[in-house]
């Protein structure tokens, strides 16, 4: 088991590149089932939902090669095995999305429930009614989803709650359907929209990219494609963070500024200088303590669930009160311990975090709890006096590249050790 060590105390300066998407890389890794050919990604991360991904796509009879560029060659367009096993989906709720691929081009599929960071319940049924409404006949005992479906048709489906992988589900089943399919209220995250541009490379015919309607005209077949993955947008936000709560300036490049609009507002009401070019994004605290800034979660384009921990630790050494609001999970708040251990006021109420600012925190010894939490506490170690020592760092593998890396090219003093 590895845990990270860091001392506190150190401005962060320099640049860093963005890495590829996570949460785009999963699901058009799992769109490659649709194609009759071999698919290559450039751009793709290194991390442990890309592994996990990848074993389950093998287990199933894909192939795959990744070149040392973490460029991907991966063949899934002949699978022998269609069975999701739980031994596999229950480390990564993005598993889920195999459904709507199998069942599009195979006709069935056994789908284990989903597990994942525990930051609360995400049914999946709402993909599961959707697909219904598709033509599937949908099952589930025994923790499987057992889906069904000799044709799927196209056809009107709203959703009654914006969703980001039922929209991805639906989409990619949609593409082999007979006739066409119109998605209300989908999701519009930069990560649907690569999905869905990436689909298109491969033959799919959607209109409405990034919009709150998605129109896909069924084809017969999807062929291979190369495609470039877009860069993490969550992934540039947590560093941008880690320079302004240390008091640093930083360039990220290779990043999109335009996915980062919430983000950037945010942290120009802090107190930064935020300077962006065509793909990159420059932050100067330029010493300051940053400004307590409220913030209420919601769905793109505004401020986005997966950066709400980085942005209460920020509020946690800034001047002033703040409230954090929590409207996406309802239990996403685990990393609020932990930050009170290292002197941080503090206080829940439901959905809400009420935050009093302080000056300085001192480094503690803290659990990690999931993927965004354990960046938070990273966060928080890069701006506390002393040492931190992070457990179950492993959670952070599953979103953020060699992150005890980059950071140190920033300046930090970071170490991975293993107990």
């Amino acid at each position: 088991m590895y845990k990270l060590i860091i001392h506190g105390g150190n401005a962060l300066h320099g640049t860093i590149s963005a890495s590829g998407s996570k949460n785009a890389s999963l699901p058009i890794l799992f769109a490659s089932i649709l194609a009759d050919g071999p698919v290559t990604l450039t751009n793709t991360p290194h991390l442990s939902d890309i592994s996990t991904s990848l074993r389950l796509l093998m287990d199933m009879g894909a192939e795959f090669i990744l070149e040392s560029n973490n460029d991907l060659f991966i063949d899934s367009s002949k699978l022998t095995h269609l069975v999701a096993s739980y031994n596999l989906v229950k480390t990564m709720r993005a598993s889920i999305l195999v459904l709507g691929p199998m069942l599009a081009k195979y006709g069935e599929a056994k789908v284990s429930l989903p597990g994942g960071c525990a930051i609360g319940t995400r049914p999946v049924n709402l993909h599961l009614k959707a697909l219904e409404e598709l033509g599937a006949t949908i099952e589930v005992k025994n923790g499987y989803i057992y889906a069904h479906a000799d044709t799927l048709v196209g056809t009107d489906i709203h959703f009654e709650q914006i969703t980001v992988t039922a929209t991805e589900n639906v989409v990619m089943a949609a593409t082999l359907a007979k006739g066409i399919t119109t998605i209300h209220n989908a999701a519009q995250e930069p990560e649907v929209s690569d999905l869905c541009t990436c689909l298109n490379t491969m033959g799919a015919k959607i209109t409405g990219i990034g919009t709150s309607i998605l129109t896909i005209e069924g084809v017969k077949n999807l062929n291979g494609t190369q495609y470039s993955v877009c860069p993490d947008r969550i992934e540039a936000g947590t560093y941008l963070i880690a320079a302004a709560i240390t008091g640093g300036s930083i360039t990220i490049k290779n990043i999109h500024h335009q996915s980062m609009r919430a983000t950037l507002e945010k942290l120009i009401e802090i107190g930064a200088d935020i300077k962006t070019e065509n793909h990159s994004i420059t932050l100067d605290m330029k010493g300051r303590r940053p400004k307590a800034v409220n913030i209420k979660t919601s769905t793109y384009p505004h401020f986005p669930t997966d950066m709400q921990a980085q942005f209460t630790v920020l509020n946690v050494i800034a001047d002033g009160h703040s409230s954090i609001t929590e409207t996406i999970f309802e239990n996403r708040f685990m990393h609020i311990p932990e930050l009170a251990r290292m002197g941080a006021d503090l206080t829940l109420e439901g959905n809400t975090v009420l935050c009093k600012g302080v000056k300085s925190l001192t480094g503690a010894h803290l659990m990690a709890t999931d993927l965004r939490a354990s960046a938070s506490l990273v966060l928080a170690g890069l701006a506390a006096k002393g040492t931190t020592t992070i457990e179950r760092v492993y959670h952070l593998d599953r979103g953020y590249e060699t992150i005890e890396e980059k950071l140190k090219l920033l300046g930090a003093q970071i170490e991975r050790v293993q107990d």
